[in-house]
Formats: C-alpha cells, structure tokens, sequence
C-alpha cells in the first residue's frame, strides 16, 4: 500500500479544530529541496522567500454552506451534501447516507427536492421545486467542515459548527461560489500579507477551481489504481499572459495550494505555457509525475491516504515529505485543514 508508514503517524492529537488567529500567525514548515534542508518558521514571514517579479497563484473559489438537513416522508430527518448541479440548475448530485430512489425530500421553506437515482459515481440525483436554491443554502445551510473536525470536536465536548466557520473555512480573497471544500492552504494569508507581496513586486495571480469530493476522496491502493473525480478549472487570460512573462523572465511561481497546482498544471502545455480557459479536469499527480507549471509549493499537512499527500510527494519527494511530518509530529505542527503550513522551495 501507497504511503504506509505515514499511517503509522499518531496524527489525531494534532488535528486542529480551530483556525490560527490571526491567520498569518500560523507555524510554517519550509522544506527546501535543492539542500534537503527543513527551517520552521511563522506564516507571516513568507515574504522574505519572494523576489520582485515572482508569482504567487491562488484560487478564489467561495465555499458555499452545502451541508442542509431534510425531513423523509416517514419524518426520519437526512443530512444532504449538495456537490454540483447537473443537467438543469435545479438538479444536482448530492452525497447522503439515507438514500431512497422515488421518495420527496422536505427541506423547509417551502423547498423540497424529488430524489431521481444515482450518478455514475454513486452520487444521489435530487431535481429541486426552486430553480435557484443557492438563497436557501446562504440561509439555512451550514458550512462543509470536514467530517473529522467535527468528530474532533464532538471528543473535546464542542459543537460540530460553529458560528465562525462561515467566515474562517474560507479564504479572503474568496470570490466564486462553487466549491464544498475550501483551498485550505489560503486560510493563511490576511489582506495586509498579500499587499506587503505586491509592495515588494510580487504578481498576484487568481485561477478558479470548485473543489468537490473528489479531493477528499481516499485512496484504496496504489496511486496508479487511483481515478479522480472531475473539477471545473478556470484560468483567465490575464493571469496565463502573467506566468508566462514570469517564465520568461526566470522568475518563479509560487502556487498556494493542490488545488491551484493542479489547475496550473492541466492548462499547462510540455513546453511551460500556461493556457487560458475553463474546462473540468480529472488530472490526478502523485509521484513520477514531471511539473511543467510551477516552482515551489504552498501546502498544509495533509492525510496519510489523500491525493494532496500525492501531491507534495511527487513534488519534494516522500522520502523528504515524512521526514518533514517525523519533524511536524516532533514539534507538534497542527494537522489538516484548519492547521499549520508546508512551503516547498
């Protein structure tokens, strides 16, 4: 099995339950890799790794609150995660343990949603009575957190949700609703952090890409057993003209995030253009893989069985990776969404 001894990583202690405040204060891990060498150091100061005339690529796709709760025929309450609209605005595909093909669901408010079949990928099919049902999620939905925060704060005797997570499960710069997931690796900047980069020269480049379950999705095996589920990807020309002068000036790009690598990297061609465009992608990088889009890498500490685990590891290496988690575990770094970051140089 892929990445096994990082299972053995007694990790549950340090899931963090709640974001860093402010959100630069978090710790930074910087691994570099041409020196094989690990400095720790606070989030804040990530501007000393830039020079004038890098790039900085984030996503600024908006979580939106997708997780609502229904009411059976029966009264049996169900939890729906909605997770793309389909073939009308009204249709989507949903996730949920209480599956029954036929039944009308009640969700309050006057919507209700007829529960059609299943998705390819075993996602349930719910056509809404509301053509918008976005209103009614910022209303009465809750935030997406990942499931293992709530259960760690289910253990501590807190509430699975709290009043915060709406604004702190998401970045500042967030602008595009469409995603269940936040780009957790962006919690960490604060408005003044990104102003102090452009001050020094920095290029601020957005891309957009709704994180679905398909990020999230473990894996069960080998990588190369591993099939990812599609994401839509956007890249606008400014920011594609943008990298390329970058490129072509011998100056790098920073990407924050696996979601932002790997949105540059499927609108990347063999000879380092970037491309502008919007388009689903399914590309799945785990080690092997040869980047063609960025330098170095802006991540947090991610789950032993995840595709961003891939991810980091085929950048920097795993053999690298772990010795950077043996260090995180050392010095008790906060793990996953709402914890510390990873910079890979």
């Amino acid at each position: 099995m892929a990445f096994e001894r990082f299972k053995q990583l007694d990790l549950d202690p340090l899931i963090a339950k709640q974001p860093a405040t402010p959100r630069d204060s978090s710790r930074q891990m910087v691994l570099h890799r041409d020196s094989h060498t690990i400095e720790h150091r606070i989030f804040r100061d990530i501007h000393e790794y830039f020079n004038p005339g890098d790039a900085l690529v984030i996503n600024n796709t908006k979580v939106f609150p997708a997780k609502l709760f229904a009411h059976k025929p029966t009264g049996g309450k169900v939890e729906v995660l909605l997770v793309r609209p389909l073939e009308n605005p009204n249709v989507w595909a949903v996730l949920t343990r209480d599956y029954k093909e036929g039944i009308t669901l009640d969700f309050g408010g006057g919507l209700n949603a007829l529960v059609r079949g299943k998705t390819e990928s075993n996602e349930a099919v719910l056509e809404f009575n509301q053509q918008d049902i976005l209103p009614f999620c910022n209303a009465h939905g809750l935030m997406p957190l990942p499931q293992y925060i709530e259960k760690a704060r289910k253990h501590d005797g807190m509430t699975p949700s709290i009043e915060t997570d709406k604004d702190r499960y998401q970045t500042v710069y967030a602008k595009y609703d469409g995603s269940i997931a936040a780009p957790t690796a962006g919690f960490h900047f604060t408005p003044e952090l990104l102003q102090k980069l452009k001050d020094k020269g920095v290029k601020i480049c957005y891309i957009t890409l709704h994180v679905g379950w398909g990020t999230f999705k473990p894996l069960r095996g080998e990588p190369e057993q591993h099939h990812m589920l599609a994401e839509l990807g956007s890249i606008s020309t400014e920011t594609a003209e943008t990298l390329n002068e970058v490129r072509a000036r011998k100056n790098r790009v920073f990407s924050c995030g696996t979601t932002s690598t790997r949105t540059l990297e499927s609108f990347t061609d063999e000879n380092h253009i970037t491309h502008s465009g919007r388009k689903w992608t399914d590309l799945f990088i785990y080690p092997g893989y040869r980047f063609k889009a960025i330098d170095c890498l802006i991540t947090n500490f991610h789950f032993p069985d995840s595709t961003p685990l891939c991810m980091t590891s085929a950048f920097a290496g795993e053999d690298f990776i772990y010795e950077a988690y043996l260090q995180a575990v050392e010095k008790k770094y906060r793990f996953y969404s709402f914890g510390d970051s990873m910079m890979i140089l």
